[in-house]
């Protein structure tokens, strides 16, 4: 498998994650320290701890997808090793984060870090469990799993007109996305019969899905070398 990632993309944002929690935990002190020493300063201390939370929350932001170790893209990386040569995986290089192509199609990956149990319920991606150390995380060091619905559809259709510009309609296969979570303590309870937006996944499952759908629904190889060209030139 080729592997193709921002590689300038990835070490600015590392750097904005570590900048901006830096900053806001010299904020967020310097906002409580101020709140104790005067009491008159009562405004000036709040304006301090709002800055100081939003700079925490850019930094969590940044820190969770470009700043912590192993990285969504390394662990994609990992999970996907194995697949043959006719596979590139490209990391920030196209209008959706994660993409891979190959014998399979085109396939959007969306990794999400969050544990406990994962299920779909009327429309939506929820979370419950995990523990006390979940909670915790979800207070000051993760985000929480949010609308995984809406983003993976924004990025097929931003996706979609962007092979649209560059390859006729009919050569372009449908775009599937999964939606892995690469926590070793997440657990998806869906029932199989559920529509969901994405197939959804543990990293461990994703190659092994990979090459089941490859066999079932394979493009041509003159396909896919095609759109694996026009993402090169982009």
């Amino acid at each position: 498998m080729n592997i193709e990632s921002n590689e300038k993309l990835i070490r600015r944002n590392a750097r904005i994650a570590q900048i901006s929690m830096i900053a806001g935990l010299v904020v967020l002190v310097g906002g409580m320290v101020l709140s104790f020493q005067s009491t008159d300063q009562f405004g000036l201390s709040l304006a301090a701890l709002l800055i100081g939370f939003t700079l925490s929350q850019i930094g969590i932001f940044f820190g969770n997808r470009w700043g912590r170790r192993p990285r969504p893209d390394e662990i994609l990386n990992q999970a996907l090793k194995g697949l043959d040569g006719r596979y590139t995986l490209y990391h920030y290089r196209t209008p959706t984060a994660h993409l891979l192509v190959g014998p399979a199609g085109i396939w959007a990956i969306f990794p999400r870090n969050q544990r406990g149990i994962i299920t779909f319920e009327k429309g939506r991606y929820r979370q419950r469990g995990g523990g006390i150390m979940s909670g915790y995380l979800k207070m000051f060091a993760q985000e929480g799993l949010g609308r995984p619905d809406l983003d993976i559809e924004h990025d097929r259709e931003n996706l979609q007109k962007f092979l649209q510009s560059k390859l006729e309609s009919e050569n372009i296969p449908p775009i599937q996305a999964a939606l892995v979570f690469t926590s070793d303590k997440a657990s998806i309870e869906i029932d199989e019969d559920t529509e969901l937006p994405a197939v959804t996944l543990t990293a461990s499952k994703l190659k092994e899905h990979i090459r089941k759908f490859a066999k079932g629904k394979p493009i041509s190889l003159d396909r896919a070398q095609e759109i694996l060209r026009v993402l090169s030139e982009s």
